[in-house]
């Protein structure tokens, strides 16, 4: 581990004395300890110790050469990388990278960061060797982290100062059980250093006219793998297609309304499952495993992303699974003006079901 650290901070301090050029870019590495939140009893017994680590980061700076730049009050955008210690050996350390925007408030002073990647978990559940491990599943994670933090940059010439609290979550959204995931609560203290003299100036060029648009209709397919929460039951396919429309509200947003159709075969597995082994819960084993919903979702535009949030109810639901609403949260990167792909979570509640990975078209 040092060795890593030491060959990212190389990397940074070579960047540092290689401009020829303003690059409006700074790093900032935060020390970070805590809590593990209690979201699972399950988890109680994985909960020992105050998890501790560091976030290096990368971040580019914006001006409003950009109509969206200016639009957001001139965010940062960058990459991250994460280690922390879980201070358990059935958990181990996870290590983590990261794409991230900052978002910024109150004169600049007060940063929220949103940072989404994968992780890497070095003790994962394993039936033999470490069983008790019932948070991950797999080695390979998705991890999310929040930090919000005040912040005063270039206090002594170029380095600056920031503090605050910080979120982790880890998961692997159930491709694997067992995956009751682990979220981390923790304060940050970090450092920053600019890599300019000084930065560009603010760019005030955007005008206040409506933003209008006809209503569009978009159609999405998603797929992935899945298990249920019986470890060791088997990983297999699901498919999604989805039919939706939306209106922009705006630049920034549009609401959605539509249908999904879900084809989901770790449920129909489950069924089976249930109809053999547990005969008190009355599964015939007949039960149809598809499901059908409706949902209304926001999404929020920044630059050629933009984050998706849906908030849906199963109308056709012969098999109880989790609860007959379903949110699904994610990220989507458009290519051009009608083609996109899509990386989002489904869940039912804090029970996440399934990652899924699709595309689709706006019309």
């Amino acid at each position: 581990m040092k060795h890593l650290f030491t060959f990212l901070c190389s990397i940074g301090f070579a960047a540092l004395f290689a401009q020829d050029k303003p690059t409006n870019s700074y790093f900032d590495l935060n020390y970070f300890k805590g809590n593990i939140a209690l979201h699972n009893n399950d988890i109680l017994h994985l909960i020992k110790g105050h998890p501790e680590g560091f976030i290096l980061s990368w971040n580019k700076k914006t001006f409003g050469n950009e109509d969206w730049e200016q639009r957001y009050g001139y965010p940062d955008y960058g990459v991250s990388f994460a280690y922390q210690d879980l201070k358990n050996d059935v958990l181990g350390t996870n290590y983590s990278l990261y794409a991230h925007y900052n978002f910024y408030f109150l004169k600049r002073n007060l940063m929220l960061r949103i940072g989404q990647g994968l992780g890497y978990t070095t003790n994962p559940y394993d039936k033999v060797e470490n069983p008790r491990n019932n948070a991950f599943g797999t080695s390979l994670l998705s991890s999310t982290y929040l930090m919000l933090n005040y912040k005063r940059e270039r206090i002594f010439d170029k380095f600056g100062l920031q503090a605050g609290f910080s979120l982790i979550h880890y998961s692997n959204a159930n491709v694997k059980a067992p995956n009751t995931s682990v979220n981390s609560i923790t304060f940050n203290l970090g450092v920053t250093y600019n890599l300019d003299e000084e930065d560009s100036e603010y760019q005030y060029t955007i005008t206040k006219e409506k933003f209008t648009e006809r209503i569009k209709y978009n159609i999405a397919f998603r797929s992935g793998i899945n298990e249920s929460d019986v470890v060791g039951s088997g990983q297999f396919p699901f498919y999604i297609v989805s039919a939706y429309a939306d209106k922009r509200l705006g630049h920034k947003s549009a609401i959605q309304f539509g249908a999904d159709v879900f084809f989901s075969k770790f449920l129909e597995e489950l069924i089976y499952y249930k109809s053999v082994s547990f005969p008190e819960e009355n599964v015939t084993g007949d039960e149809d495993w598809k499901r059908v919903g409706l949902f209304v979702g926001h999404e929020l535009f920044i630059n050629k992303m933009s984050i998706e949030t849906q908030l849906g109810y199963y109308v056709y639901y012969p098999y109880d699974f989790e609860g007959q609403t379903y949110i699904r949260i994610g990220l989507k990167r458009y290519f051009g003006k009608k083609w996109f792909g899509a990386l989002t979570l489904k869940s039912h509640g804090a029970k996440a079901e399934a990652v899924e990975f699709g595309g689709g078209i706006r019309l």
